[in-house]
Formats: C-alpha cells, sequence, structure tokens
C-alpha cells in the first residue's frame, strides 16, 4: 500500500491543478501530506484484514454482506479519526448519514482506495470480487466499479508478472478503457475532474509511461488535475511492478501516525506470510490461461489469434512454461521432454502454465523453460508440435501455428 499512499503524499501539493504540469519538482516538500486517500486506502485494507482473519468469503451471500458490514465501520471509524482529510461531498455526507447504503456514485475514490484488493487474494477472480466490494460499498456505479477493479487487476497481474504489454492489452480488452493516448497528449487539456471515467486511464497511462517507481509518480503528477488521486492509483500498480525504493519508503513511514503503521505492518505481515508474490510457476501465465480458457468456449479463429497473441506477449517478457521430461533413452545421464498421446493418437512434449495444470495430471521430473526455447525445440524436432496444458483446457500448438508466432516476430 506504500505506492498508494505516497502517490497520495506527493500529489496533494499540485491537487486542483496547483502544479505547472512538469516531473521536476521536489519529491517530498512543502505540504507533502496524506489526505482522504490515504485514509481511505488504510480503513478498505484494516476492514479486508478482518474479513480475512474472521474466514468471510466474498462468493458467498452471507460472507459479502459480512465484508460490507467492516467496510463501512472502518471508513467510518478512520473517518472519526481523521475528520479534516478532504473528504468529497456526496462521501462526506455518507459517512455521517444513518443509511448505509450505496449512493451511486462513479467517482475516482473507488479506484484509488483499492490497493489493499490486489495484494491480498491468490487468484485474478477473487481480487475482482473483493475490488468490487471494496467499491459498491459506496460506488456502486457500473463505472465506478469498473474503476476499482481495473486498478486491482493492474496490481495483482503486476504481482504475477506480467508485462506492461500484457497488463494494457487486459485492461483494454477487459474493461474497455481508452489508453491509445500518450501522457504528452493528455496533459495540455487535462484538468480536475473526480470521476473513474476521466482518471483511472490517465493514471494507467502514467505508470505504463514510468520506467521506475518514481519516474511513475512523477509522470502522474505532471498530467495536473485530481493530482492526489490519481497519482496515488497510479503509484499503487507501480508499487506491484517495481516495489518501492526503501529510502521512499521510510520517508513515507516518517510521515504517518502510529495508529496507520500498525495496520500497514499488519498488511505487510499478512503478504510476507503469503509468500509475498504468486507462485514462481504462475510466471505471468495466467493471461495465457485465459486466453486458452476463451478459445475453448467461443472456438474460432480470433479467439485462437487472441490465444497466440498471448503466448507471444509471454515469449516477449521472458516467460517460461513447465515441461515434463525424462531420461533420455540414448543417455541416462540427460533428459529430454516427456511427451503426450494427443486425440489424434500421435505424440507430442507437453508444456504446462502453472503448477496447478502441471499437477491435474500424472507426475514426472519437471523443468522450467523459456517458452521461445521450448518452441524452438518444437521445430527442431520430428514432433507435430506442442500441447499446452494437456490436462484441462488444452490447447495444441501445431508445426504450423509455431512456425506462425516466429513469423508475427519477423514481420
Amino acid at each position: 500500500m506504500y505506492g498508494a499512499i505516497l502517490g497520495d503524499m506527493i500529489g496533494a501539493p499540485y491537487e486542483f491543478d496547483r502544479g505547472n504540469k512538469t516531473k521536476e519538482f521536489p519529491l517530498f516538500g512543502r505540504g507533502t501530506e496524506f489526505t482522504d486517500d490515504t485514509v481511505m486506502t488504510v480503513a478498505v485494507a484494516e476492514a479486508l484484514l478482518d474479513a480475512a482473519e474472521a474466514g468471510d468469503n466474498a462468493s458467498e451471500a452471507a460472507g459479502a454482506e459480512s465484508i460490507r458490514q467492516r467496510l463501512v465501520q472502518s471508513m467510518r471509524k478512520w473517518a472519526k479519526i481523521y475528520p479534516n482529510a478532504g473528504y468529497g461531498g456526496m462521501f462526506y455526507r455518507w459517512l455521517h448519514a444513518s443509511d448505509t447504503r450505496p449512493y451511486g456514485s462513479f467517482g475516482n475514490g473507488s479506484a484509488m482506495r483499492v490497493a489493499a484488493a490486489g495484494w491480498l487474494y491468490g487468484s485474478l477472480e477473487e481480487t475482482l470480487k473483493y475490488a468490487e466490494l471494496t467499491a459498491a460499498v459506496t460506488h456502486d456505479h457500473p463505472e465506478g466499479i469498473k474503476g476499482a477493479k481495473a486498478v486491482a487487476a493492474a496490481i495483482f497481474l503486476a504481482r504475477a508478472g506480467c508485462s506492461k504489454v500484457e497488463i494494457k492489452k487486459f485492461i483494454v480488452r477487459e474493461f474497455g478503457y481508452d489508453l491509445s493516448r500518450t501522457c504528452d497528449e493528455i496533459r495540455p487539456g487535462y484538468h480536475h475532474v473526480e470521476t473513474c471515467q476521466e482518471t483511472v486511464p490517465e493514471a494507467l497511462t502514467a505508470f505504463l509511461e514510468g520506467e521506475s517507481f518514481e519516474d511513475v509518480i512523477r509522470t502522474a503528477v505532471s498530467l495536473g488535475g485530481d493530482c492526489d488521486t490519481l497519482t496515488c492509483i497510479a503509484g499503487s500498480i507501480a508499487e506491484a511492478y517495481y516495489s518501492v525504493p526503501e529510502e521512499i519508503k521510510a520517508e513515507c513511514r516518517r510521515r504517518l501516525p502510529n495508529r496507520m503503521l500498525k495496520v500497514l505492518d499488519r498488511f505487510e505481515a499478512q503478504i510476507s506470510a503469503a509468500g509475498g508474490t504468486l507462485s514462481v510457476f504462475h510466471l505471468g501465465n495466467l493471461l495465457v490461461e485465459r486466453a486458452i480458457d476463451r478459445f475453448h468456449a467461443d472456438t474460432g479463429r480470433i479467439t485462437l489469434a487472441a490465444a497466440l497473441d498471448a503466448i507471444r506477449d509471454r515469449m516477449h517478457a521472458g516467460g517460461r512454461f513447465i515441461m515434463p521430461v525424462q531420461p533420455s533413452k540414448d543417455d541416462p545421464a540427460r533428459t529430454e521432454f516427456l511427451n503426450v498421446k494427443t486425440e489424434d493418437n500421435g505424440f507430442c512434449p507437453a508444456a504446462f502454465t502453472s503448477l496447478d495444470e502441471y499437477t491435474r495430471g500424472p507426475q514426472a521430473q519437471m523443468s522450467i523453460n523459456e517458452i521461445s526455447a521450448a518452441l524452438k525445440a518444437t521445430l527442431d524436432s520430428d514432433r507435430a508440435g506442442l500441447i499446452v496444458n494437456p490436462w484441462g483446457n488444452a490447447l495444441f500448438l501445431s508445426r504450423q501455428l509455431v512456425e506462425l508466432l516466429f513469423k508475427a516476430d519477423e514481420d
């Protein structure tokens, strides 16, 4: 959550178009202090941590309602502790109303407070469910929910090792945001606006263009507008992709009260206990898995092309497959790829996108191979192709398709 909080702090002095739209400014200067963005980010994190400890499940009606109540209570508790943090008008009225129902907002508050949901769960599906819950407690307009889910998904994908190309494609495809403009194109006419529709795409673009954690922060601030929230969103994703430099994290902690630090420490302990990042065997391949699933649900040229595109993106990002191997018949000291039977009774090597996919079938010795190397080995052999995830939703990459993948790079 440090990325979100730092974005809020560093962007705060330039909110309401008070900056001069440059990346050259003191990172920590006068007015660098947390606002409502940080307060609500901490409130949501505490509620989700409490829900996890209680075993509340977002997929069950009772669990979802329990999480909603925890979010309401936590938001109101933290708002009472920090009543003058700069809350928006509609949200401020909700904080003090007897009615706790949502009010149809599509403001960017749902996206700026969602960081914890991007870190606490082990699958993209869970991440999206919990992100929606954190939004819908107040921001139940479809755009408010979409903004929160897009940001949480970007954080999750960054944790999973996905490249920026893959993250961008996923966000555009799943949420329909226009990410075609550059920051240089956005900057001149951008102004203070507090909707998800006109904050989340800009924050995502700042993340995509930034070359380090600090550069993402500076790029986001340079856009202007609702600067603390935009930079909070961009920083939350940048932390998952780059991590936060220790000296910047230390400066952040110096500017936070002890009660917030306790939640941050509790949150970090939970992430550390869960391994901090996703299983090394995921290696960003979940987007390949999703593309293959779509191909199985709607077999056709377009879905096949999308699956091949996802594999090619993984190749470019240094992605890897799990490959079962066995001792070579010619030289027992060496190993060779283990072949599996295909539908046409032929045999070809198997490749798996994750440990979960691998453990669905018979076990063998494992080898982790770069996708590009595995595909080149297929072309160098006399096999008909390579079969991906043979125990689940399988995708047969014939020699022709493998050749097509490499030809696409040449072209």
